[in-house]
């Protein structure tokens, strides 16, 4: 049985938000799973049972009682990437297209699986689906992860990640060119209510802050590091949207019209810096671009901007 128990101060809100949206950017559960919760009496706004839709605001105390069956997540024997490891963590290479965890029509063929078969011992996680887990990149994102082996690790990396100290740099080929060689992108983001697999700038929600940098300009593109500040859902796919470059090959957020036949965005996690938990050492590691990301660009070669 998955249990939450827990109460939360509303906080950081520029304008009321609906209960079941609030506690989706606050919670691992799905919004379904929150609105059954919640009809269920399980969510207590300042003590009183409140419906889905009734809007909270900052100050507002919501105590939760939720719980549901648990998954369990199963060791596969797939391949795995490991650029580095040690008692207290590996650093992976995800690919494309591989799911970082077990969720509602993903439960197998995820990263935690193939972890769970290569390493025999991992954090446990915030529950039984997500051992090891820190932090995530998307399906079609490529790249690096740190993996926690045991929980003191965990709570030491989760914590850099918190405080801002744990530097995620990307990689994405964006379509168009930015006005700006660099700068920083500061909104909120929320979940779409058209679409509520989709995220969205706007004006409530959790604060997004993601910094820039041009790296080659083309004349229909421009290759740009993305550094993560804070690590919200989509962040750096949806800034990018904002911006008015989207990530070429991006199917959510993209053009319509994609010019290449790719599988996703081309949007590489190419660079991890931290502190490992048990030296106090400050490390980096990196990995190269996946092999159709470097072919896109060789095709762009001779459309080079000079400086």
């Amino acid at each position: 049985m998955m249990e939450l128990n827990s109460t939360i101060i509303v906080k950081d809100l520029v304008e009321k938000t609906r209960l079941d949206i609030f506690l989706a950017t606050e919670t691992d559960w799905t919004r379904s799973q929150i609105k059954q919760q919640i009809d269920s009496g399980k969510a207590l706004v300042n003590g009183k049972i409140q419906k889905a839709g009734f809007l909270i605001k900052n100050g507002d105390e919501v105590t939760l009682s939720f719980s549901r069956e648990e998954l369990s997540a199963q060791p596969e024997d797939i391949p795995l990437d490991i650029i580095y490891e040690n008692d207290d963590y590996a650093i992976i290479n995800k690919p494309q297209g591989m799911v970082v965890h077990p969720a509602p029509g993903a439960y197998n063929h995820t990263l935690v699986n193939a972890l769970l078969f290569h390493f025999e011992k991992l954090s446990s996680g915030s529950n039984n689906i997500r051992p090891g887990i820190v932090h995530r990149i998307d399906k079609d994102t490529s790249g690096l992860l740190v993996v926690a082996k045991n929980d003191a690790a965990h709570a030491n990396l989760a914590s850099q990640i918190a405080e801002h100290t744990c530097f995620r740099h990307y990689l994405a080929l964006l379509e168009g060119n930015l006005r700006e060689d660099t700068g920083t992108i500061t909104t909120y983001i929320s979940r779409s209510e058209k679409d509520r697999k989709m995220m969205q700038v706007s004006g409530s929600g959790k604060i997004a802050i993601t910094h820039y940098k041009v790296i080659q300009r083309y004349k229909d593109y421009c290759l740009t590091e993305f550094v993560l500040e804070t690590g919200r859902t989509h962040q750096i796919r949806v800034h990018a949207k904002y911006l008015g470059h989207p990530i070429v090959g991006d199917k959510t957020y993209g053009l319509k019209n994609q010019k290449f036949n790719l599988d996703g965005q081309l949007l590489h996690a190419y660079k991890l810096e931290l502190t490992e938990p048990r030296t106090g050492k400050r490390v980096s590691y990196e990995c190269e671009m996946p092999v159709y990301f470097k072919n896109i660009l060789k095709k762009q070669e001779n459309n080079k901007i000079s400086d």
